[in-house]
């Protein structure tokens, strides 16, 4: 290959390498990228299309870099990602020699750190989902098995937010883990570890609704009631027997639910998870920011995990703050004395 190709011309060589090996996203993502990066290049007086490939050192990154700061930190991330390993295949293909240790410590000491994903959901669109979830047991229904439908989904997206339970947890309980008196169930997690779980009132209630009108199709199946799923199959498929939904189903009673609510659009922003979000900040909130309690209540082993909701109660005091303050057209609290 000749040495004298020009720095676009390297680009599209690599790229070309891209789109053959990866995902169609990734090849639109490193594009983009190395757009961007010849983009620096020509500010800097180094047009791609004239710059022999020789010409580029490793110096361009940190000017990459220092043009990416407006970017977001995870876009960043990618396109620094990108255009190292553009250099890369300049090694690999034996373009031009490269000193790629140096790449790394740039790239270490100059890039920004991505910070810990920060949980997102929106909260005002749940609340309406529960609204509309207790309102479904006086929806009419054309039939017994609709009607075991309408109470399973009721009870699953109320289980969901006010118990904080993973949707595989949700999926997997049993009417023996249960304990009816005491609004509580005892899940075993990994390594045998016992968590205990705490349902509200109106979360039991949603239960024994369903399951009260499920009683004669779970008294047919001659198991014991302990051993039989909380939420149940009521698909054809099943054929009237009392099993297990998967982590799929529960999936999509959320999609399907959200949808007749909040419209297609809303499907893609809400999942079983998002309910779990709502579940530890109403307890930071109801707790006055109760770190400690909110992580034993989710169940979190690492108190970093629950640390990530408290921009989400910072908000909520934002709010609060507003609420007194701001209300009376920017007037003092105390401007009446």
């Amino acid at each position: 290959m000749p040495t004298e190709m020009t720095v676009q011309e390297a680009v599209e060589d690599f790229l070309d390498t891209v789109r053959l090996a990866r995902a169609e996203n990734t090849f639109i993502t490193y594009k983009k990228a190395l757009q961007k990066f010849m983009e620096t290049l020509q500010d800097r007086r180094l047009p791609p299309g004239e710059t022999p490939i020789t010409k580029l050192k490793e110096d361009a990154i940190a000017w990459f870099i220092q043009d990416m700061k407006s970017y977001a930190p995870a876009t960043e991330a990618l396109y620094l990602k990108a255009a190292f390993r553009f250099y890369h295949h300049l090694v690999a293909e034996d373009i031009m020699p490269v000193n790629l240790p140096r790449i790394e410590m740039i790239l270490s000491q100059r890039g920004r750190k991505q910070g810990a994903r920060l949980p997102q959901f929106p909260r005002d669109e749940i609340d309406e989902m529960l609204t509309y979830a207790q309102q479904m047991s006086v929806v009419q229904t054309d039939g017994d098995q609709d009607r075991l439908i309408l109470l399973r989904d009721r009870a699953f997206l109320i289980t969901l937010a006010d118990t904080g339970l993973r949707v595989h947890e949700a999926c997997g309980l049993r009417r023996g883990d249960v304990n009816w008196n005491e609004g509580r169930a005892i899940l075993i997690g990994k390594g045998d570890k016992e968590a205990v779980v705490r349902f509200s009132t109106r979360s039991l209630q949603a239960l024994k609704d369903y399951l009260n009108a499920r009683a004669a199709q779970d008294g047919a199946t001659g198991r014991p009631l302990p051993s039989l799923p909380v939420f149940s199959r009521h698909d054809k498929g099943a054929g009237g027997k009392t099993k297990p939904i998967t982590t799929t189903t529960g999936r999509n009673i959320v999609k399907q639910r959200v949808t007749e609510v909040l419209g297609e659009e809303a499907a893609g922003r809400i999942t079983p998870h998002s309910f779990r979000h709502y579940f530890v900040t109403a307890v930071l909130i109801g707790s006055g920011g109760n770190l400690k309690l909110a992580q034993e209540l989710a169940r979190h082993e690492n108190i970093a995990n629950t640390q990530r909701y408290a921009h989400l109660y910072n908000e909520e005091l934002d709010r609060g703050y507003f609420e007194i303050f701001e209300r009376n057209g920017g007037k003092s609290v105390n401007s009446d004395r």
